[in-house]
């Protein structure tokens, strides 16, 4: 599949969590809307700023009708540990080949070697309203949150 955009379904998948609970991303069909990244890996400080920029927001994406969820390809117990260390309080989900980032035709960064950052708002009915596609962490949080105020407006929740 190639790059998705705004405007696309976004593909459905089943991946494990950081506690090993397998999580589809049409669980919150019809529920609620999601914020989807994707990035590098767990720890290193591009993605712990990302995770944490977003763990800071958690409250305002809440109440925009809104779920975070991070993936990359680390393993569970590494999600565990990043998500414990960093006190997340969404959900980080193990893509150890890199099949959903294959789906969602996300990048690859650092001469092809390192999964890129990548974040996709999708609405409660399943389609892409956003796509944010840069290396710096803080622009995906600032442009999901307006992307989902915009949704909270429209949706009016």
């Amino acid at each position: 599949m190639g790059k998705l955009k705004a405007g696309d379904i976004a593909p459905d998948f089943e991946l494990l969590n950081q506690d090993g609970k397998a999580v589809r991303l049409s669980d919150y069909r019809g529920k609620k809307n999601v914020v989807l990244y994707f990035y590098p890996k767990d720890e290193t400080p591009g993605c712990t700023a990302e995770a944490c920029g977003f763990r800071d927001s958690y409250e305002e994406f809440l109440d925009a009708n809104t779920e975070v969820i991070g993936v990359s390809s680390d393993s569970v117990a590494s999600h565990k540990d990043f998500h414990q260390n960093r006190r997340l309080p969404f959900q980080l989900l193990s893509d150890p080949e890199g099949k959903v980032q294959q789906l969602y035709g996300v990048s690859r960064s650092f001469m092809g070697l390192v999964p890129g950052r990548e974040t996709f708002v999708i609405d409660r009915s399943g389609i892409i309203r956003l796509h944010v596609a840069t290396q710096f962490p803080q622009p995906h949080i600032r442009k999901a949150l307006e992307a989902v105020n915009e949704l909270k407006e429209v949706e009016g929740n």
